[in-house]
This record gives C-alpha cells, sequence and structure tokens, in this order.
C-alpha cells in the first residue's frame, strides 16, 4: 500500500451517526452512537459546542514545492527531464537502453531508475556507459520529487543533455506525482491491449509523448492498432504520438528527433544543420 498518495487506504465513514467503543473505570466495554455535526464540534470534556476551522491544504503541496525547485534547476542547467511512465513489462527499460546508445554521439544522457525492489534495470542500462542511479522505492509505487532530488546528487548533472526517469511500473499513482519533469512519455505496449488508455486515462492525458511500444509483437499479439490510437486520442488529442520497437529499431530515430527538438527548444538553439 503506497501510504503517501493514500492508494489501498479504507474509506473515511462520513455518516453522521457512528458508533464509539468507550471503557469504564471498571474495564468493562461498551459502545453507543453519537450524531456528528461536521459544521461544529462537541467536547466530551465540557459539554460545550466548539468551532471547526477548515484548513484546505493539498496532500501533494510539499511534493509539488520541492518538483517546482527540481524544474526550476533543470531548467537553469538546459537539463531535458524526462519522466517515462507505463505499466510493469512494457519495455521501459529496453526502450531507453536504445534510446541512448543512439543519442551516444550527439547527446549526453543519464538515468534515475525507481524500482521497488533490485538494481536489475539500472545494471542493465550502466551498460551503455550512461551514469545511471538507482532509487529503491521500498514499499512506495512511485517516484517522488524528493527521491528525485537526492538521485540528482549522485549524477554528474551539469555534465548532461537529457535525464530519462524511469519511473516505477505502474499505470496510477505515477501520473499523479510532478517530478519537476520537462516532459513526460507514456508507454503502451502492443502486449497491453487497446484500451488501457480508456482505463488508465491519467498517464496518458498528462504525457505530452505517447509511445506504442514492441510493435514488432503487434502481429503475434492481433493488436488493433486503429483502435489504440482512437483510444489514445479520445483520451488525449495533443501528444506526440509514436510506435516503436526496441528490437528492430522501427521508430526509434524519430523519437529521439523529437527528444531533440524538445533539448533545442529548452536551450534556444538551432535544429541541426541550420
Amino acid at each position: 500500500m503506497c501510504t503517501e498518495c493514500g492508494c489501498g487506504l479504507p474509506p473515511i465513514d462520513h455518516s453522521p451517526e457512528q458508533e464509539h467503543e468507550h471503557i469504564d473505570e471498571h474495564g468493562n466495554r461498551y459502545t453507543h452512537k453519537h450524531e456528528h455535526d461536521h459544521a461544529h464540534g462537541h467536547s466530551h470534556v465540557t459539554g460545550q459546542a466548539t468551532d471547526l476551522i477548515a484548513i484546505h491544504k493539498s496532500i501533494m503541496g510539499a511534493n509539488d514545492l520541492k518538483a517546482e525547485r527540481n524544474r526550476g534547476f533543470f531548467q537553469g542547467i538546459g537539463l531535458l527531464a524526462t519522466n517515462v511512465l507505463s505499466s510493469p513489462g512494457s519495455g521501459k527499460t529496453t526502450l531507453i537502453k536504445r534510446l541512448i546508445e543512439e543519442l551516444a554521439e550527439k547527446e549526453k544522457c543519464g538515468v534515475i531508475v525507481g524500482d521497488l525492489e533490485t538494481d536489475n534495470d539500472a545494471r542493465r542500462l550502466r551498460e551503455t556507459g550512461a551514469p545511471v542511479v538507482q532509487v529503491s522505492t521500498g514499499t512506495l509505487c512511485h517516484l517522488d520529487a524528493e527521491m528525485v532530488s537526492r538521485a540528482l546528487s549522485e549524477l554528474p548533472v551539469r555534465d548532461l543533455d537529457i535525464l530519462f526517469i524511469e519511473n516505477v511500473g505502474n499505470l496510477v499513482c505515477p501520473a499523479t506525482f510532478d517530478l519537476g519533469e520537462s516532459s513526460r512519455l507514456a508507454i503502451l505496449s502492443v502486449t497491453e491491449g487497446e484500451d488501457k488508455p480508456l482505463k488508465y486515462p491519467p498517464l496518458f492525458r498528462f504525457a505530452d509523448s505517447i509511445v506504442i511500444s514492441k510493435t514488432d509483437l503487434a502481429e503475434a499479439c492481433e493488436f488493433d492498432r486503429a483502435l489504440a490510437i482512437r483510444n489514445i486520442r479520445a483520451i488525449n488529442p495533443e501528444a506526440a504520438l509514436f510506435e516503436v520497437s526496441a528490437k528492430t529499431g522501427e521508430g526509434i530515430s524519430s523519437l529521439c528527433n523529437h527528444l531533440q527538438s524538445n533539448l533545442n527548444r529548452l536551450w534556444r538553439r538551432p535544429p541541426p544543420g541550420l
């Protein structure tokens, strides 16, 4: 259970009449019901009515503040930070590895990897020669802005052009946590089916780039490409859309060009060749 975002917590009973258990001076347990007025409280000690003051504060406030600091830092050093989100097994690590290899002669890349346990993905990514930091989240099902901030101290960020943040494989919680990233890239693999964007809309709605991955398996999975794209566009009509296979290389160059274009805009530098 994620104790930060609240997933898995039991619902709060907001009914006006609730049952309470008490223990008397002889150790006997008994229950009785109270009717609660949500506009005013009641003191069991004095019997006097007390006013309750509602303080509206986002539970994400601390994370959002740290995310803004991260974003300012990234912008200040001209680093393109890309938050990569998807379900487990969609091919995040393989895709990032292929992108780093493709970009190696043009841009310097680094990676922050988030997983509950093990550094398997981090070790695979280090084979590219790129600097990689593993963040083990334990029971947390997402990365947050503070974790990213701490990981930055272990990377030569001022020497990097692109930072990939490989989030924990999860289609729900990571979508709600701002890390301060420059862009969000959501992945849908052909092995997951065409309706994932409809089932988990926030992940795809808040992405500025969406990748359909493992296209080399589309025929074997009887993947309906047209339906998948229609579902994606129903949730997010504006995101840049790419169809790629990290295994065959299909679509990788187009995705790399897109990342470089984002980096060029960040740096306000002209596109290659101009």
